[in-house]
């Protein structure tokens, strides 16, 4: 990789450009770097085993010293879910608004890490001195309260990163978008704006959050049993929604799902939540009320395997269960490649006996659609844009977005992570790309599992694994017991004896060959009865399965 250019301003991604999650943008000027949310992603479907996703820092380890902090736009896991991670290798000031700090606090706690770590808060107000950058802060609406745009001045200009954003003029929490201050800070002028691109293909204006609010009490004034509510557990604007339609109709509410829990008590603790004394009652409380006094707030609208709705529609759950009778209100629209763990789950529901409410008009997106990406882009009057935040198509409608609200053309740049945009001078250019990619989490474990781990998951979800033990006479190489074959998920041993006694003869024949031939090096020994094992076994049944010789010498 090249070096930056160090009389440039330098901008770039090391995740959140061309897909949904695991955000964190780059600002470097000389020997000052910004760096913008610490987000994770969750694993794609051929990710066996892994937890969650999270950017290679590598560059930002290498060049620590000139990491100057890290600005968070907002509490949502793709911008702050990496953080706990990032600040064990990089423990740098992390500066971020009231509810977002404590969301965070709560997982650096988890983490063990909470003492160590430099946490400042910030608010609409705050400039921040980053050393020759400076940086600014102005309210958005997000599906989360205290969202910020962030503006950086830098000394070739000011450098402006939208966060998540939508134009509600009629918020839950009455907090709108300072659309002065966006208009202020156009007027300056911008050299660079950075801009959420997830809604661009969606024509129009995204809906106002008080709209679900009126579908939510259109359902509790309808259902006669439980209410179990299931929704993003950080959209603390709907969160209060529920408790406000609870209120409304003489209902307790108790909350199932450990993130949901969290969230809630922070949010509440923060008094971003205005919930009545008494409102709140454990989950074994519920079966002593009536079914008509009851809401259950859940995590689970996404169809995750392991959440709260999830293991209640499977019955299996510790504490709940869905019972005929029951309004389920799915009050989230499917992420792009859950629809069909979500509708799975809405099937287990229906067959319970459960109403099931979904659709787009028990949620609203959090993110601006078309004509609001424009409202942003004609109040910012950037002299160059970068869409961020988006698959590749989406940023590629963004970009359309800004050519149609007078950005030239050549001043549009499309970006992969890891590619850089220099402005020296005032002419912005491609420089050179920077390490960039993803680190894998695992359990405990960060990094230690790759592309060889991973493709020898998929290879024992596929095919099973195969044991071969046999043990060896250290005077001369012959065989003195075994071989042994152990099969897991390759075939069936009781109804393939024929098949197994067979692999046993080429194995046996193959070590023999092997000792004619005076090879006695185990690797060898090994390579030979895979090779003629896996050619045997995919002739006869058309499957390759790990095969692992185990050999032993006496």
């Amino acid at each position: 990789m090249s070096k930056l250019n160090q009389k440039a301003l330098s901008i770039f991604a090391l995740g959140g450009v061309g897909e949904i999650g695991k955000n964190m943008y780059v600002v470097q000027y000389a020997d000052d770097i910004v760096v913008i949310d610490s987000g994770l992603k969750f694993p794609e479907e051929d990710m066996l085993g892994i937890d969650i996703v999270i950017p290679d820092i590598t560059y930002l380890e290498e060049n620590r010293d000139k990491v100057r902090g890290i600005l968070i736009t907002h509490g949502h896991e793709d911008h702050i879910g990496g953080l706990s991670y990032v600040l064990k290798h990089l423990n740098v000031p992390v500066y971020a608004t009231k509810l977002t700090l404590g969301l965070i606090e709560g997982k650096l706690k988890e983490a063990g890490i909470l003492s160590e770590a430099k946490l400042n808060l910030i608010n609409n107000k705050s400039e921040v001195k980053l050393g020759s950058m400076t940086a600014s802060f102005f309210k958005t609406n997000h599906s989360i309260p205290d969202s910020v745009g962030i503006c950086i001045e830098t000394p070739e200009g000011n450098v402006v990163h939208t966060g998540d954003f939508k134009f509600d003029q009629t918020p839950v929490n009455n907090s709108i978008a300072d659309l002065a201050k966006m208009a202020m800070i156009g007027e300056k002028g911008v050299v660079a704006l950075l801009s959420d691109s997830t809604n661009a293909e969606r024509p129009g204006y995204t809906g106002s959050e008080r709209e679900v609010g009126l579908a939510i009490q259109d359902v509790f004034h309808r259902a006669k049993g439980r209410i179990v509510l299931a929704t993003f557990a950080s959209n603390v604007h709907r969160i209060q929604q529920v408790i406000d339609a609870a209120t409304l109709y003489n209902r307790k509410v108790t909350i199932v799902g450990r993130s949901m829990v969290n969230v809630v008590s922070v949010a509440n603790e923060l008094g971003y939540l205005n919930i009545p004394e008494g409102m709140l009652i454990e989950t074994e409380e519920i079966n002593k009320l009536p079914a008509e006094r009851v809401v259950i707030l859940s995590t689970g609208s996404q169809g995750e395997p392991m959440s709260a709705l999830s293991r209640m529609a499977r019955s299996n759950h510790r504490k709940v269960d869905i019972l005929p009778g029951d309004t389920v209100i799915l009050a989230a629209n499917p992420i792009p490649g859950n629809e069909k763990l979500v509708a799975r789950v809405i099937d287990q529901l229906y067959r319970i006996g459960a109403d099931v409410v979904y659709g787009r008009h028990i949620h609203v997106s959090g993110h601006g659609s078309a004509e609001e990406l424009k409202l942003m882009l004609n109040l910012m009057k950037p002299k160059y844009f970068i869409p961020i935040h988006g698959e590749f198509r989406m940023l590629r409608r963004h970009a359309q977005l800004g050519e149609q609200c007078g950005v030239k053309s050549e001043n549009i740049f499309l970006i992969d992570n890891g590619d850089t945009i220099e402005i020296n001078n005032g002419k912005a250019r491609y420089g050179p790309k920077v390490h960039s990619g993803i680190v894998l989490i695992d359990g405990l474990g960060v990094g230690d599992v790759g592309n060889i781990v991973l493709r020898d998951r998929k290879l024992l979800s596929q095919d099973g694994i195969l044991v071969v033990v046999v043990t060896l006479s250290k005077q001369d190489g012959t065989i003195m017991s075994g071989p042994d074959i152990i099969s897991r998920g390759f075939v069936y041993v009781r109804e393939s004896e024929e098949l197994l006694d067979e692999a046993n003869k080429i194995v046996a024949q193959t070590l023999n060959r092997c000792v004619e031939e005076k090879v006695n090096e185990w690797s060898s020994l090994k390579t030979n009865v895979r090779d003629s094992l896996g050619k045997f076994l995919y002739e006869q049944t058309r499957r390759r399965p790990m095969i692992l010789p185990i050999i032993m010498e006496v």
